[in-house]
């Protein structure tokens, strides 16, 4: 009756983890904007912006995003089946000629 649960393709979870990239990537620097934005108008000194080669901080933070990004895509990659391994599809159509 309990069935092991099937693991997801190697090409799923290739692409969980370069969306994991590209995503967390982009929210760091929709984030590192806000925060610099925030610097400007308010004159405050938030050590985040996006010299991350010169900026720790902003490493840290970078790193951080993109961890989590890709782990939960991968997460989502692990507990949702694909298309083609769901068996909620109904019987399959025959073209009949007529």
């Amino acid at each position: 009756m309990d069935e092991a649960p099937k693991r997801p393709g190697m090409l799923r979870i290739a692409a969980a983890v370069i969306l994991g990239l590209i995503s967390g990537t982009i929210i760091f620097l929709i984030f590192a904007l806000g925060i610099g934005v925030v610097n400007d108008r308010m004159g405050m000194t938030i050590p985040i912006n996006l010299l991350i080669a010169e900026n720790i901080f902003s490493a840290i933070l970078l790193v951080l995003f993109i961890i989590i990004c890709i782990a939960a895509f991968c997460w989502q990659v692990w507990n949702n089946p694909s298309e083609m391994d769901r068996e909620d599809f109904g019987p399959e159509e025959e073209d009949e000629e007529i």
